[in-house]
């Protein structure tokens, strides 16, 4: 995609509306879901608590419910996770970003990350899910991201994404590309963390992001559409 040529609707369904806080209200969440709802996201990010508040207030909706799993740390056990991405997909979820087990990757621990990765891409697969496999990248060294994004070209989730937006750093330009680099086709890439613009969307699209991860869905929209003005 080339961001002098989308269209707005493309954007629109390139984007992940978010909200994460712990202190998210159902208020916030019905608001979240009317904006998704009437602008064409892609779908709404939240936890997983909250999958089945948001399915029934997006029914008859396009927008997908996204269920963040072992958020936003990713220190829970494969087994954990995987129970956790069978809850949200019984509830009604859509989608799936799962954070990996940073502390295995970092300790070289390469046979766990695969098989975190394969255990839950194979569930969202038998349900027809999308999943999504968080790197978290403010931790990791390029050596890291490169091996990780290796494992996902082979394990094959629909997406490999930058961050949480929790961490100490969010998406970077270079981070895409690289990540893209690897798995090319096969395997899309989400950015997120810090992309408050449709400056940065637009960065980031061009790098080869094929989804935008952010808060700031409705500030991107309203820029996108004042560019030429």
């Amino acid at each position: 995609m080339d961001s002098k040529t989308i269209t707005k609707t493309e954007l629109a369904g390139m984007i992940d509306h978010t909200l994460l806080r712990a202190d998210a209200s159902q208020e916030e969440f019905r608001k979240i879901c009317e904006e998704a709802n009437d602008n064409h996201f892609a779908m709404v990010a939240i936890n997983s608590a909250s999958v089945q508040l948001c399915k029934k207030l997006l029914e008859n909706s396009s927008v997908h419910v996204g269920a963040a799993i072992s958020f936003p740390l990713g220190q829970t056990t494969i087994e954990t996770k995987v129970f956790e991405t069978k809850k949200a997909i019984e509830d009604g979820c859509d989608e799936i970003d799962y954070v990996i087990n940073i502390a295995e990757l970092k300790q070289g621990n390469i046979s766990f990350i695969e098989h975190e990765m394969d255990a839950i891409v194979s569930v969202c697969r038998e349900g027809n899910i999308i999943s999504k496999a968080i790197f978290e990248n403010c931790y990791l060294s390029k050596e890291e991201i490169e091996t990780v994004a290796k494992i996902a070209k082979k394990i094959k989730p629909h997406y490999i994404k930058t961050s949480t937006g929790f961490g100490t750093g969010g998406a970077e330009i270079e981070d895409v590309q690289r990540m893209k680099s690897i798995v090319g086709e096969e395997v899309l890439v989400k950015a997120a963390g810090g992309i408050r613009s449709w400056a940065d969307a637009a960065m980031f699209i061009d790098a080869g992001a094929s989804r935008i991860g952010t808060s700031s869905s409705l500030k991107i929209m309203r820029q996108f559409s004042e560019r030429s003005l």
